[in-house]
């Protein structure tokens, strides 16, 4: 006799058909121990009081014999003094890389395919480096070293020296995660004529489009509810950094309005007020009706301490922190990232202020906990 119960289905069959993102079951059993992994990971981010003692810091030297007692552990020893800001940076971002790596390596589907998306924004970037490289004959070896770690695809590796333009595209580009959106949005002649910010922004329109597709539709539940708000926050920052950085460039309101994602809380409405805007207190206006802008704007106007940026940041570090709130969805390994990388800039802004010696500016970080 079958024992029925209200939670699991009556069948086997039924209950591994059941086994889907965002159930408590299917969540647990594929990537609860992955999860664990990375609320631990958590834990190990800098604190207000870590952050204190590294604002008393009054060289890199001490800055490293602090960070040595944190997480970030021996991540420095093999450095030579004088330390250089560009060192800790690229050594904290290496730290961040090996535990996104270790969750990757371990990962099952569709944890797997949700990790890779991740990458595919760095992936932008890189290859947007490349491109502007071979548009000016920039040594392409260096440009690699540049690429972000978790952006570099294996193709990269084929790229040589005196490639144009046309071979990156058919012989690289094309072939990459990001193709698609390649094929779709840009064309070979693009790659030449294009400003290359133009060209950068058209592939992350379609980038954060897509991966709000997958999160919402195949992945769905409270992965889908959680990277939706984060997303749709990404994109409204970036349509209003497009407008805002257009103003005196050949850019036209009809090639302003393609960058603009289908999505945010700004779309459709206020991303049509953005087309229009011609100066900053226009862009003001077209996103007054959403409370959240209204009041970025309003916190920044007058002040001379935060930016517009700072603002931003600040309000992706809130939503980030409360990914955590949540459990059972995938939402919490994008919102670690993120947070690990405000730390990292963190990290930079108190070195770079020790190195110049501007210690009275030196606690205008973004602190992750408050």
């Amino acid at each position: 006799m079958a024992v029925v119960s209200t939670f699991y289905p009556v069948t086997v069959e039924d209950y591994r058909s059941s086994l889907t993102p965002g159930t408590m079951a299917s969540f647990n059993i594929n990537d609860g121990y992955l999860e664990g992994i990375l609320r631990g990971y958590m834990l190990g981010l800098l604190t207000r009081v870590d952050y204190g003692n590294l604002t008393q810091c009054d060289t890199l030297d001490d800055m490293k014999m602090h960070l040595q007692t944190t997480s970030y552990g021996d991540f420095l020893q093999n450095e030579p003094s004088p330390l250089h800001t560009t060192t800790i940076a690229e050594k904290a971002t290496l730290k961040m890389v090996e535990e996104f790596e270790y969750l990757r390596v371990n990962a099952n589907q569709p944890l797997a395919s949700f990790l890779d998306y991740i990458t595919y924004g760095y992936m932008i970037d890189n290859v947007v480096l490349l491109i502007t490289g071979t548009l000016h004959d920039r040594d392409i070896s260096e440009l690699k070293d540049k690429c972000h770690p978790l952006g570099r695809f294996p193709a990269m590796a084929s790229i040589s020296a005196g490639q144009n333009v046309s071979d990156l595209y058919n012989d690289v580009l094309i072939d990459t995660p990001l193709g698609p959106y390649i094929a779709n949005c840009l064309s070979e002649e693009d790659l030449n004529e294009m400003n290359i910010e133009i060209i950068r922004n058209t592939l992350y329109k379609a980038y954060l489009e897509d991966f709000d597709n997958y999160c919402t539709d195949v992945l769905g539940g409270v992965t889908g509810d959680v990277m939706h708000l984060l997303l749709q926050f990404e994109a409204d920052r970036r349509s209003i950094n497009i407008t805002l950085n257009s103003f005196g460039t050949e850019l036209t309101q009809d090639d302003r309005a393609k960058l603009y994602p289908k999505l945010g809380l700004l779309h459709p409405e206020g991303t049509q007020k953005l087309v229009l805007a011609d100066d900053p207190e226009r862009v003001r206006n077209a996103v007054d009706h959403v409370a959240l802008y209204r009041n970025i704007f309003n916190e920044t106007q007058y002040s001379e301490e935060k930016s517009l940026e700072d603002a931003f940041f600040e309000h992706e570090v809130t939503l980030n922190c409360r990914s955590f709130e949540q459990q059972f969805g995938y939402g919490v390994f994008y919102s670690y990232f993120k947070l690990k990388e405000q730390e990292i800039r963190n990290i930079v802004w108190i070195a770079e202020c020790i190195l110049q010696d501007q210690k009275s500016e030196i606690n205008q970080f973004i602190p992750l906990f408050k």
